[in-house]
């Protein structure tokens, strides 16, 4: 088996219909693959649109199979299990991936392939691994708000991903991302640098983070903002 754990930067995005390459240089993507799991995450500047993927893979002999379990693009989402089949090939820079074939949502079928730079560390922390989070809420002076967004956040080789989707009053689906590479000061103490992000708001900016870990499979993480606000997150690791 390929070992592909390591955070990777998109170099660049090819489709083919069958008759031309369209090539995607702008869109920004990073995906990280921990031992068990992989999770990507993209954000077009030039209008924000954003998607993010998660699921389990297995590896051999210059082919990744991933079960996604989870992923969103604009306003859609879907939690229904799909599998695919890519072929790697190792590079200088990282590696190069090919989907032979694709349906799109109108059933055309396209070949997707994706060029990556390895961006990783070798750090390691009590965070690696895959979160989803189980129970969100922002306090406003005496007020607490619940969030009731699907939240999924990965941590490996000193980078980290958040994507998450949301519901607007009319029942309209967001999606949310954010990725960059983080530290992990002392034990309850985390500091994200966010390099690519739906929400220019925090896109380049720098956030310390409280952790709180109860065992090692949850943990709580709390944000004070500048505004005064406290965002309140708990999560649970996804298993094998």
């Amino acid at each position: 088996a390929m070992n592909m754990s390591g955070a990777y930067t998109m170099l660049s995005q090819t489709i083919n219909d069958g008759k031309k390459d369209t090539v995607y240089a702008n869109l920004k993507q990073l995906k990280i693959y921990t031992p068990d799991y992989m999770m990507y995450a993209n954000v077009n500047p030039a209008d924000s649109v954003s998607g993010f993927g998660i699921g389990r893979y297995s590896s051999d002999s210059g082919m990744i199979k991933e079960n996604v379990i989870y992923s969103a693009a604009d306003t859609s989402a879907s939690d229904s299990a799909a599998n695919f089949t890519l072929m790697i090939e190792k590079t200088a820079k990282g590696y190069k991936q090919i989907i032979p074939e694709i349906i799109t949502r109108n059933n055309s079928k396209i070949k997707l392939t994706e060029e990556y730079e390895t961006a990783g560390t070798a750090t390691s922390t009590a965070l690696d691994g895959v979160w989803k989070a189980v129970k969100m809420y922002t306090i406003k002076g005496k007020d607490t708000i619940p969030n009731t967004a699907i939240q999924y956040k990965i941590y490996h080789a000193g980078h980290f991903i958040f994507g998450h989707t949301y519901k607007d009053s009319v029942n309209k689906i967001h999606t949310g991302i954010g990725y960059g590479t983080f530290t992990m000061g002392s034990a309850n103490k985390i500091t994200e640098n966010i390099t690519a992000s739906t929400y220019g708001s925090i896109r380049g900016k720098s956030f310390d983070i409280a952790i709180e870990m109860t065992g090692t499979d949850e943990f709580k993480q709390t944000i004070s903002e500048t505004t005064g606000e406290i965002g309140v997150e708990f999560y649970q690791r996804l298993k094998k």
